[in-house]
């Protein structure tokens, strides 16, 4: 493996590693809709700001969200909706297997 594909690997690794968290994936879902600010978005998680923000900073490094401060609040978006795609393939991935699963019992 070169070096160039040694960093490409890394950097998706890094992406799915930022997504590889329940609340994580859901505060996907939920900016996939609109802008929230976090206050919107801790009671969907049962959370704390303090946790919801955590996860919101994960996903803004790697570059999944951005945010914008309007006074005190932090809202944050979808950086990249074509991520859903991918989500969606997973969701295809998990059908898939429970129907394997279902024939074999």
């Amino acid at each position: 493996m070169t070096e160039q594909e040694q960093q490409k690997f890394n950097a998706r690794a890094a992406i799915l590693k930022a997504l590889a968290h329940p609340t994580r994936l859901w505060l996907v879902e939920q900016l996939q809709q609109q802008e929230r600010c976090v206050c919107e978005l801790t009671d969907g998680v049962n959370a704390d700001i303090s946790t919801v923000s955590k996860h919101l900073s994960l996903l803004r490094q790697a570059g999944i969200v951005s945010s914008r401060r309007d006074g005190k609040q932090i809202f944050y978006r979808l950086e990249t909706p074509c991520l859903l795609k991918t989500l969606s393939c997973l969701e295809s991935v998990i059908e898939k297997n429970a129907a394997k699963h279902a024939a074999l019992v």
